[in-house]
């Protein structure tokens, strides 16, 4: 028996669809920013099954709102001829305080073997190490009560002390 496909692993996709447009949902990427309910209530409402309502709304509005999801769970296909979802041009990282990094741009993500785990536009990278879907953040941050070094401490040791050189490892020479 072969292992299932990292679209299996993930758990099932749902789509919410009418003559203009369509919406993928996974669920197992989704850790709830909620930028899609605030951007549009009427069309995404945590309340309602479904929750996904594409009638409630214009195709472009939709699509429009869909792209502020940060994590690659929401994405959608027009159908009406409308411009179609595409990552952005240049790969951007965002660590987000006590958070995950929101990825955007062409994202490829192998494993250890070099097998495909997942190409996207938009993903939410664990980095508290408790996520049950790594590499994907499942919001288990919260849960554990993460928090990340601020700002001024960037780069700084567990003493609070910088580095006197660059580590080899990361490509440094030292001195």
């Amino acid at each position: 028996m072969s292992d299932p496909s990292p679209e299996r692993e993930r758990g099932p996709r749902r789509t919410y669809a009418n003559d203009a447009i369509e919406v993928d949902w996974e669920p197992k990427l989704c850790i709830h920013v909620r930028h899609c309910v605030r951007g549009l209530p009427q069309v995404f409402d945590p309340d309602a099954r479904p929750w996904v309502a594409v009638d409630a709304a214009a195709a472009a509005r939709i699509a429009e709102t869909v792209l502020t999801c940060p994590t690659g769970a929401l994405h959608f296909r027009r159908l009406d001829g409308g411009l179609q979802e595409r990552g952005d041009e240049l790969t951007s990282v965002e660590p987000r305080p006590n958070g995950p990094l929101f990825v955007r741009g062409h994202v490829r993500i192998v494993d250890a073997d070099g097998r495909l785990i997942r190409e996207d536009t938009r993903v939410a990278l664990c980095r508290c190490g408790a996520s049950e879907n790594k590499p994907f953040c499942d919001g288990s941050h919260r849960r554990i009560g993460f928090e990340t070094a601020p700002a001024s401490a960037e780069g700084r040791d567990e003493v609070g002390a910088k580095p006197s050189r660059p580590a080899p490892e990361t490509g440094g020479t030292p001195s």
